[in-house]
């Protein structure tokens, strides 16, 4: 089940004034670089967590239906399902009503089931990527909408990949650093498996 982005989100869960401060910044030489620290360490959560932090867009595609009357979506927490488009055999986009389903926003991760009275459609499926499911995921719009423990791993990561900005440190009797254990235990509750 291939995901794409389709729209960004368009805020960090961090501020640079907020990482400055964690770091203990007061210059403003290095704000481009501590916002691309506040990009990456979003990511690295969004990766290690496979949720989506802030609001954001995304498609799933599939290549047929499912073989119950439900499926999951994944990226929690799921905000809402724009729409269900399917190709059919010959190539013609078609959109499945949103009569036919409901959406189950309160699960993680999320899910689309069918209505007691529909069917997935019948026609001959494209033979790749012929289902697309376009949907918004993420807390909120804001920072404060991210739960504390994800921002404050957010924090550990950006002081780490601030303070080692090479992969090895490669020095006599130096301990080669790894990402702080403090981010996989906040993390932990957090983690969605089965993606």
């Amino acid at each position: 089940m291939p995901l794409v982005l389709k729209t960004a989100p368009a805020v960090e869960p961090i501020l640079p004034a907020e990482a400055k401060l964690h770091l203990r910044i007061d210059g403003t030489e290095e704000d481009a670089y501590i916002s691309s620290l506040i990009t990456v360490a979003r990511s690295d959560v969004e990766t290690i967590t496979r949720r989506a932090l802030i609001t954001q867009t995304w498609e799933l595609v599939m290549d047929e239906w499912p073989d119950k009357d439900w499926f999951e979506i994944p990226l929690p927490p799921l905000q809402s399902v724009t729409s269900i488009t399917y190709k059919d055999a010959d190539g013609d986009e078609n959109t499945f009503s949103t009569d036919n389903y409901v959406v189950d926003t309160d699960s993680e991760p999320g899910r689309v089931r069918l209505v007691d009275t529909a069917d997935w459609p019948t026609d001959d499926l494209y033979p790749l990527s012929a289902i697309r499911v376009l949907f918004v995921a993420g807390y909120g719009d804001a920072g404060d909408d991210v739960p504390d423990p994800i921002r404050q791993a957010m924090y550990l990561l950006i002081g780490h990949y601030y303070e080692n900005r090479e992969a090895v440190i490669n020095s006599t009797g130096a301990n080669i650093q790894i990402l702080p254990m403090g981010v996989s235990n906040l993390l932990q509750t957090y983690r969605m498996f089965g993606f």
